[in-house]
Parts: structure tokens; sequence; C-alpha cells
């Protein structure tokens, strides 16, 4: 199992690298477009076209710093130990599917195998934290088995 999980935190690892990439990269051209915009005559257009530039910086800013956020977030598992309880860093084997409490990255295939890679701050990842093989959890209508955490 834990050959898995460092397979999977290295999935992780490069989902975030990539967010990190492209919030920088489009933060970058945010801003250089916005240096290049010139005040023209219709003083208001200017303004509005000024605006608009600086909420897509901004919103670059936000993505950028969630993704480093989440980074950080990835980088402090490496510390942590095993537990029989879910916790952060945990593989947890349900009879729905196999959930890796990490950062949120969706689907992740190893070996033919599919894996989710949730946040402990998530709906359902929240309601794993702190279970053990054989408790019961209810998410969404659905009820899962723990069978393994790992």
């Amino acid at each position: 199992m834990e050959g898995i999980k460092l397979m999977l935190y290295q999935q992780c690892e490069a989902f975030i690298k990539e967010r990190i990439k492209t919030a920088s990269t489009a933060l970058q051209q945010a801003r250089a477009a916005s240096n290049d915009d010139t005040k023209s005559s219709a003083g208001d257009k200017f303004e509005t076209s000024r605006e608009m530039m600086q909420q897509e910086i901004d919103r670059n800013m936000r993505l950028l710093m969630d993704a480093e956020e989440n980074e950080r977030n990835l980088h402090a598992l490496e510390t942590i130990p095993f537990s029989e309880s879910v916790r952060n860093g945990s593989l947890v084997v349900t009879d729905q599917g196999i959930f890796y409490l990490s950062i949120s990255a969706g689907q992740l295939k190893i070996e033919g195998m599919v894996y989710f890679a949730i946040s402990s701050a998530s709906p359902i990842g929240k309601a794993l934290l702190g279970k053990q093989k054989g408790d019961k959890v209810e998410f969404n209508g659905r009820k899962y088995l723990i069978k393994e955490v790992g």
C-alpha cells in the first residue's frame, strides 16, 4: 500500500505543479496585457477595460495562492506517520471506491485502478476523518464500508 500511496502522492504533486504553472502564466499574461494597454480618447472605455484586466489579475492571483496552499498541504503529508484511523495522507479502501486524503486532484489511475484524491476539507473527506477499518460512513445517500486504512 505504501508504494501506491507514493505514486498517488507523485501524481498529486504533478497535478499541483501544473496548476501553479498555469496560474503563474495566466497572471503574467494578464499583467503584461494591463501594462500594454494605453489610454485612449474614450476614457470610460479605457477604465472599463482596465477594471476587467485588474479583475483577471486578481482572479489569477487567487488561483495561484490556492495552488500554492495546496502544495504546502501536500508536502506536509510527507511527515505524517501511519495511523489506523483515517487522517490526512491516508489511503482509504471502501466498498464504493478508494480515496487518498491529500488534495482535491480528482480521479487518478495507477496500474489500471481508479483512486480519488480528495481533501480532508471536502464533504466526503470530513465524513471519513477519524474512521477505522469496519466503520461505515454515509455520504450523499450512499453508504461506504471502510475495508482498509493505510
